[in-house]
């Protein structure tokens, strides 16, 4: 009965309704017309009670319902967010129009967060689970400069272009479940924990290599191993590598990437200079790359 699952769900009879008449919950039709509501119904309005407290849609439910929980939920809080930090751009914009700026003035801002939010969605729905999280918050803090040259203008045209006809990357069930299991406790602090640690070791490479030498020496020694060349670490690496390779990441996404944002480019120098450093000190990765190519 519907007045049993409102006081057990602690929910109104128009709000069940309601999650009925949006196919979140499927109870049982009795010939007299009243729902029959299992313990598994009234278990999931509770859970859509406590999801719509954290202010997430009906279709962010739906998707949390229909997909996997943990993938929807951890896609669902890179998207809160980058909604926070656009949140925090727009309300900096307010308070210069408070100030006396003009909206003319604030054009230009409004349109870079407009452009973020396109390219980070897209690089969210692009690549699959914590690959994809990590990757679209990876290049967010990379988009808050506007679009001023045309030569701009033609990379994020050519960025959008890339994340809407991207081939999805096709990893294999064990892969898939490895990912699963090994990044399901990863949140987005985690995320940009990892993101921070790297860009300080870009910063000054040589640190970097002196400090962790030893961690490093580990790591070679693990790449040359059987074990690693029958994990699925060294198999999903083969296919990202094949994808960047094959589908225009390389050599159409991170040269509009560099062409569109003078922080990227910085970025990406940085990178190639400290893989150079890397190389000079083990040479042996560059043998290791060529082999498992």
């Amino acid at each position: 009965m519907i007045s049993e699952a409102s006081k057990l769900a602690n929910l109104t009879k128009k709000a069940i309704t309601y999650y009925i008449e949006q196919n979140l919950i499927f109870p049982d039709s009795l010939e007299n017309g009243y729902r029959d509501f299992s313990d598994k119904d009234v278990e999931r309005l509770k859970e859509i009670s406590v999801l719509r407290k954290l202010g997430l849609s009906i279709e962010e439910i739906k998707m949390i319902c229909t997909d996997d929980a943990s993938s929807a939920l951890q896609k669902i809080s890179v998207r809160k967010e980058l909604s926070l930090q656009r949140d925090k751009a727009q309300k900096a914009i307010l308070d210069k129009l408070s100030y006396g700026y003009s909206f003319a003035e604030i054009h230009k801002e409004l349109e870079t967060i407009e452009q973020s939010a396109t390219v980070t969605e897209k690089l969210l729905e692009a690549f699959p689970g914590y690959y994809g999280r990590f990757i679209c918050l990876h290049f967010a803090r990379f988009l808050d400069e506007p679009i001023e040259t045309s030569e701009q203008q033609a990379a994020y045209e050519e960025i959008i272009a890339f994340l809407d006809n991207a081939p999805s990357i096709d990893f294999p069930i064990e892969i898939q479940s490895f990912l699963v299991e090994n990044t399901k406790h990863i949140n987005t602090d985690d995320i940009h924990d990892m993101i921070e640690n790297t860009t300080q070791s870009l910063e000054d490479p040589q640190k970097f290599l002196s400090e962790n030498r030893e961690m490093l020496e580990q790591y070679l020694e693990y790449r040359q191993s059987g074990e690693y060349k029958q994990s699925p670490v060294f198999h999903m690496q083969k296919i990202l590598k094949e994808y960047n390779r094959t589908s225009g990441y390389n050599d159409v996404f991170i040269p509009a990437m560099k062409k569109l944002s003078s922080s990227y480019a910085k970025y990406y120098e940085q990178m190639e200079n400290a893989n150079e450093k890397l190389l000079l000190q083990y040479p042996e990765i560059a043998v290791l790359n060529k082999l498992n190519e």
